[in-house]
């Protein structure tokens, strides 16, 4: 395992980031050692779930940075700094780091909230946008509830189904508890299988929980402004959907594409929302081929 390099965000908390890939000029092609700077979910979960996304290190340079009081990072001494908005100039900070004029930048989930606000903020640093199954508070996009069941119902021959799909209709009612949610869970991979317990009960200790309840706190997003810019983003925009993703359904995600005066959107068949598991080879020739 490489060791974390770190930098100093510009309050003076010290933050790690990852690097992995291919360098400048190998057999990978010439824009492999290009960094690729991937902003985790979670919220504010370690970066290590991102792991190689499903072997895209084989076309590009990976940068994962690991957010403030997650994984490597320090814990910052003012809370409030866990706040989405505030975020963004940690990664702007990064991509100085980097010395990089402009940077291709991944969001999954709800990084894909940090990744628009510093397109919102950014604009002219973001090269190309990659966004996977991405968040949409920072968009103002909501779901409907019969959009995740419909998602779930595709899963409706899995042993499990019964209970899980209960269990999420009482979550799109307004009625989870922690029993509930914890409950749907399969309903975020493609396959509940060993290998998905394994990841999910990983990543049960490797999320910062105080650091959540900020990160979408009042003042975060400004939904309008985010549009705005959007509008009259004309680069390069790639919008990852996963087949029978709850989180952020097929039609959530083409909603998102269509802010864009122009996205590429594409639907991972039988995918979740952890797409790079589900359907690797898919997942790494979709986003490698985008990145060219």
């Amino acid at each position: 395992m490489l060791t974390p390099q770190t930098f100093s965000a510009p309050d003076g908390t010290m933050l790690a980031f990852h690097d992995s890939g291919p360098d400048a000029g190998s057999e990978a092609g010439a824009d492999a050692g290009a960094p690729l700077l991937c902003l985790p979910g979670g919220p504010l979960q370690d970066s290590a779930y991102l792991g190689d996304l499903g072997g895209l290190t084989a076309h590009r340079r990976l940068i994962r940075l690991d957010l403030r009081g997650t994984g490597a990072s320090a814990v910052p001494d003012d809370p409030a700094s866990y706040r989405c908005d505030r975020l963004v100039d940690d990664v702007e900070a990064l991509r100085a780091h980097l010395g990089l004029d402009t940077v291709d930048v991944l969001g999954h989930s709800a990084g894909a909230n940090l990744a628009a606000l510093y397109v919102t903020r950014y604009p002219e640093r973001v090269g190309r946008l990659v966004l996977v199954t991405p968040g949409t508070a920072a968009v103002g996009l909501d779901t409907a509830p019969e959009e995740r069941l419909a998602a779930a119902r595709l899963r409706r021959d899995e042993p499990w189904f019964g209970p899980a799909y209960a269990a999420l209709e009482e979550v799109t009612a307004g009625r989870g508890t922690g029993e509930t949610f914890q409950a749907v869970t399969p309903f975020f991979h493609g396959t509940w299988d060993e290998a998905a317990r394994e990841r999910h009960a990983a990543g049960e200790g490797q999320r910062n929980g105080a650091g959540a309840g900020v990160f979408a706190s009042e003042g975060a997003f400004d939904p309008e402004a985010t549009r705005a810019v959007f509008a009259e983003f004309t680069r390069p925009v790639l919008v990852v959907a996963g087949e029978g993703d709850v989180n952020t359904p097929v039609p959530t995600a083409a909603a998102y594409a269509e802010l864009f005066p122009k996205a590429t959107f594409v639907v991972l068949d039988g995918a979740g929302h952890f797409p790079w598991h589900d359907d690797a080879e898919r997942f790494r020739e979709t986003v490698g081929e985008f990145l060219k």
